[in-house]
């Protein structure tokens, strides 16, 4: 997965996709969220549950240990592949109670130009229905006035099975709204949480993809032209 998507619905839609009945504790606008070009390091809404109900946050994209924060000047990581969060070191102390959801409309990669490799066409990818999606993840938060250094979160990514393999060789682990309600739910097990991880990411039958403009690499572009199709600039 490369490191950009999109988010431009109200949280509303997303919500009640997610789960029209369940108390969320905390205020969040009504207005649309209007990020069409989500970047590292930006701040952005994620949905993740408490004690007291589901709570929207938002965190920073990238999260590191505590530990690893000296460690040269490499970024904090934005994503974690599911074949190893579970069991390495790094993601330790997020792994399995800092479960989390960063809801979406879809999100971008790049594909080289096999006659010019410095040259990059960027690609949407959306589900064919144009629902709300769910991506798993893992976040750090503390609950506050004001935002802790440490907080972030991860994508969990796996590899792109066929099809979406010439898009590229990694894919965010995309839930349905079913599955994405038991990833966040505190009563689902860890056992059973990276089964729905590992197993449950939907088929690429339910995606599409396109071609872009290609402003979506400016960082400072934004607007929906960005996700719109568009014929090689």
């Amino acid at each position: 997965m490369c490191g950009r998507y999109s988010i431009y619905e109200p949280m509303d839609h997303y919500l009640k996709e997610l789960a029209p009945q369940q108390l969320i504790i905390n205020g969040y606008d009504l207005w649309p969220i209007e990020r069409y070009n989500v970047a590292p390091t930006t701040r952005v809404e994620i949905i993740r549950s408490t004690a007291e109900g589901l709570s929207v946050d938002k965190v920073k994209w990238g999260w590191s240990p505590f530990w690893a924060k000296g460690e040269g000047k490499r970024p904090a990581p934005i994503n974690a592949r599911v074949e190893t969060v579970m069991t390495g070191k790094f993601f330790k102390q997020l792994w399995p109670n800092g479960r989390a959801l960063a809801p979406a409309n879809g999100w971008f990669e790049w594909v080289k130009d096999p006659d010019d490799p410095k040259k990059k066409q960027p690609y949407f990818i959306r589900l064919k229905e144009e629902g709300p999606m769910f991506f798993a993840a893992l976040a750090e938060v503390h609950q506050g006035l004001e935002q802790d250094p440490q907080d972030g979160f991860v994508i969990i990514t796996a590899d792109s099975d066929q099809g979406m393999v010439d898009i590229h060789d990694r894919r965010p682990v995309v839930l349905s709204p079913e599955h994405a309600r038991e990833w966040v739910d505190p009563e689902t097990t860890p056992e059973r949480a990276a089964e729905i991880a590992k197993e449950c990411c939907r088929q690429t039958e339910d995606f599409t993809w396109f071609e872009v403009s290609k402003d979506v690499g400016n960082v400072r572009n934004q607007g929906p032209y960005l996700v719109e199709a568009s014929a090689n600039d």
